[in-house]
């Protein structure tokens, strides 16, 4: 059986790469099914709206508080977020998030598949108008 290497990372104060809904993304560990990220959305901020083609996402917030508006087929609903808040955000769901505090929201999120790239999100309709 063919051994996987342990990855090993601590958050970068800075952005590695900023995400096609506009928040900030500080890559974090990954393996073969999953990747793990931090998104940071400054304090008065709304995300652009989007859908993921293939990956699937489990978010839990750190710090900050907001709000995500979620749409998958005949569901659709606002919550809060705040720190302890964990969501899911199912492949094909469109979503959009907004940091309502005056700190930046902090969220950790798991994406399965691992994230393959910038194409994985298109622009959908969304809740607010983005300003990220």
């Amino acid at each position: 059986m063919p051994s996987i290497a342990f990855d090993t990372k601590r958050a970068n104060l800075d952005a590695d790469v900023i995400a096609p809904d506009g928040s900030e993304v500080r890559v974090l560990a990954a393996l073969p099914r999953g990747s793990m990220a931090l998104f940071r959305l400054a304090p008065g901020a709304v995300a652009k709206p989007v859908a993921h083609r293939t990956v699937e996402e489990i978010w839990y917030v750190i710090a900050g508080e907001g709000r995500i508006w979620r749409q998958h087929e005949d569901r659709e609903e606002i919550v809060v977020l705040a720190p302890g808040v964990s969501i899911t955000i199912p492949a094909g769901a469109r979503f959009q998030f907004r940091c309502d505090g005056a700190a930046p929201l902090d969220i950790v999120g798991v994406t399965m598949p691992p994230w393959p790239g910038m194409d994985e999100a298109y622009a959908v309709e969304g809740a607010w108008k983005a300003t990220a």
